[in-house]
């Protein structure tokens, strides 16, 4: 007797959890997120998140997002692991069972075989698709982030909000700024100001990180300072749209290189090398004065597995 009623009691409060959990899940929903394309409405949190940008996966993966396929860049290379995922969350990527659905150019069929419930696309950069944005607006809600203008945290909270993983986002910058000040009291700062930049291979050109770029922006809260291009530099539009690189070619890259030490991004070593061989940059006086480092190959796009490992490698090359 006593059995049963344990039986019947452990029964109802298991369907009262179940009701509370199910009004807490609903908490907040549906939603109306607003993007540079318009207002989207979800009526649940998303379970099957499909990311077109690479870039942006990284951030999804760090705030425990349900993204279940990614587009990819070219694999085996010296940012992207055998799939074509960047290698600073690639094996994030594998635990949680991400699948590869294209490299380079979005398919759209390969997002639609997904079933979706919402889709993200970058509205910038190489990785943008953009141009399939009417098209699979009718397979699933479509949110259009930028990632040129805004930190990561930025772009985490944003998508946060979106998934509802805000308290995930917020978890996940909270440690990442302990681990920034960590870094910032302990370095002891290169000559400034500091040119951050990406060396093209063929050491012909250059692209300049902004104040408006993620990378920038991180510089400067570390207590950095970045040095301004000439005006006519400054002012030039870059890849059209985009505010967070200068593009430096020719002369212009020579006169675009006037910080007193130059942070390489997306390099090692190697790159030191061959940027400090260039006869053509050996009058700059961070050349002189062999004022160049190397960040790390995964730092072209910043997300916060790459941006933990750029602090380790700015307390390493500047430890005080």
């Amino acid at each position: 007797m006593k059995s049963t009623l344990f039986r019947l009691l452990a029964g109802v409060f298991a369907t009262f959890a179940l009701s509370i959990g199910a009004s807490q899940a609903a908490e907040g929903w549906p939603r109306e997120i607003a993007t540079s394309h318009g207002v989207i409405h979800l009526s649940a949190p998303p379970q099957r998140i499909v990311s077109t940008s690479v870039t942006v996966t990284g951030t999804l993966l760090a705030i425990n997002a349900p993204v279940i396929a990614s587009g990819a860049t070219s694999p085996n290379s010296r940012i992207a692991d055998d799939q074509g995922f960047f290698r600073q969350w690639s094996s994030v990527a594998k635990q949680r069972g991400v699948k590869r659905l294209y490299i380079g150019e979005a398919n759209a069929e390969a997002i639609a075989g997904e079933a979706p419930d919402l889709i993200i696309i970058a509205a910038t950069g190489g990785d943008s698709a953009l141009r399939l944005y009417d098209q699979l607006s009718a397979v699933a809600p479509v949110m259009v982030v930028n990632y040129d203008d805004k930190s990561w945290q930025q772009l985490a909270e944003q998508l946060g909000q979106a998934t509802g993983k805000e308290a995930d986002a917020a978890q996940t910058i909270a440690s990442f700024a302990a681990h920034q000040q960590t870094v910032k009291q302990s370095m002891h700062l290169p000559a400034q100001p500091v040119s951050a930049l990406v060396y093209r291979p063929d050491g012909k050109a250059a692209n300049l990180w902004t104040a408006a770029s993620p990378q920038g922006q991180m510089l400067q809260q570390l207590g950095f300072t970045l040095a301004v291009p000439p005006t006519q530099l400054a002012s030039s539009q870059s890849q059209g749209v985009r505010k967070d690189i200068v593009q430096l070619a020719g002369e212009n890259m020579a006169s675009g290189l006037n910080g007193n030490t130059l942070l390489l991004f997306a390099g090692d070593k190697s790159d030191v090398q061959r940027l400090q061989s260039n006869v053509f940059l050996a009058h700059l006086p961070a050349v002189k004065n062999q004022q160049v480092y190397a960040l790390g190959d995964d730092t072209f796009r910043l997300d916060y597995y790459s941006a933990s490992n750029l602090l380790t490698q700015l307390a390493s090359q500047f430890s005080g």
